[in-house]
């Protein structure tokens, strides 16, 4: 479809999603957009997949199709998908305690905590305090921050409210998913998630994959900045969460970065490989859970105001619950995950969609960024006026 935009735009768009083309362009002219993709699935059926701009801030290179970008908490939607597929096939149950899975977690007090605390954000371990510093490197080492993390006591009392982890998540749950299955967590979501539905979404990039990425490019005001303003209520359990380490964005898009596996922030992909996944869950295949576990992971584990985020939440078992917030379209039940700067991944089970955005040049949001809002709207317009076309 031909499109105007000051930034080369390219894709398909079914009749009667137009104004999701017309969204995207405008992130482009008004929503100071450099490289983006926007995909939506209609219960099996690819009804908007597009991408325009370019990858890196010299406007040199034009986004791709197949260009990967960094998706930062997007990632932990993946992260639930493949835990929640143990929990179907019977081999983790999420009331039992972390401990029995990894021994080691039990100490500093930890011994009691479930598995359900650790997905549902609830566990206090929101990562390492500032009075121990951690520097990049050691989240790119796996087995040191395992080993700091079983050793952390929880940041506030488990199970009271949820605390957004924002790094450990992926350590924590992906540590339980490697003791069941001497799996890298980066290894059992290509077996199981991505290479089944031939998705272009990876936990760890193959280094032949180097070549296709964009740069990212941090918020305006400076990564720091962001991450203090995020920490503004400064808590001990909200500045280990996101503040230590102080600044991630000057790694990013380093070689050393892109093929570790840090699953809460630097899972890969296209935004095409995303809806396709979260479109999978929605199309009553069941390819990849039962309708029945997806009910399950959906279920609410409390609404509170979240002691990292300080703002209103809900988490299931691993994904962010939809809400009056309409950050995933207007059905609460919706869900899936935001990253940090502008990306999500999303389902909506009772309309059958799969939906993602991914960009490169970061806004100041851990949630729902402008240029994702508009085009959730958009595509929820769409669909009001093309319930017949899509049946």
């Amino acid at each position: 479809m031909p499109v105007s935009s000051p930034a080369p735009v390219h894709g398909e768009v079914a009749d009667g999603f137009e104004k999701v083309a017309f969204a995207f362009e405008r992130n482009f002219a008004e929503g100071g957009e450099l490289g983006a993709a926007v995909s939506v699935v209609v219960r099996g059926r690819a009804v908007v997949d597009l991408w325009g701009g370019w990858v890196d801030p010299q406007c040199a290179v034009e986004w791709r199709r197949q260009t990967l970008t960094n998706i930062w908490s997007t990632t932990n939607g993946l992260v639930a998908i493949a835990a929640l597929q143990l929990v179907e096939s019977g081999d983790l149950d999420v009331d039992a305690p972390v401990a029995r899975y990894w021994p080691e977690f039990a100490s500093a007090g930890k011994g009691d905590i479930p598995v359900r605390w650790l997905l549902s954000h609830r566990s206090g371990v929101t990562g390492v305090p500032p009075e121990h510093p951690l520097g990049v490197d050691d989240l790119l080492d796996w087995p040191k921050m395992t080993l700091v993390l079983a050793a952390q006591e929880p940041l506030f009392e488990p199970g009271s409210v949820s605390g957004y982890q924002a790094l450990s998540y992926g350590y924590l749950v992906g540590e339980v998913i490697r003791r069941i299955t001497g799996q890298t967590v980066g290894e059992f979501f290509r077996a199981n998630v991505a290479q089944p539905l031939n998705a272009d979404v990876h936990i760890g990039l193959d280094r032949s994959d180097l070549q296709r990425c964009s740069t990212i490019v941090e918020p305006a005001a400076g990564a720091e900045q962001v991450a203090d303003a995020l920490a503004a209520e400064p808590t001990r359990a909200a500045l280990a969460a996101l503040g230590n380490p102080h600044s991630l964005t000057k790694n990013v898009n380093s070689a050393r970065w892109r093929v570790a596996e840090i699953p809460a922030a630097n899972g890969h992909g296209t935004a095409y490989g995303l809806a396709t996944i979260y479109g999978a869950l929605v199309d009553d295949s069941e390819r990849l859970l039962r309708r029945e576990t997806i009910e399950f992971g959906r279920t609410g584990q409390g609404r509170c105001r979240d002691v990292v985020m300080a703002l209103d939440n809900e988490f299931g078992l691993g994904f962010t619950l939809g809400s009056h917030q309409r950050s995933f379209g207007p059905n609460s039940r919706s869900f899936g995950h935001d990253g940090w700067g502008g990306s999500t991944a999303f389902a909506d089970v009772e309309r059958g969609v799969g939906f993602s955005y991914v960009m490169n040049r970061m806004g100041t949001s851990l949630r729902d960024d402008p240029r994702k809002m508009v085009l959730v709207e958009a595509t929820y317009a769409c669909l009001s006026d093309a319930t017949t076309v899509i049946r």
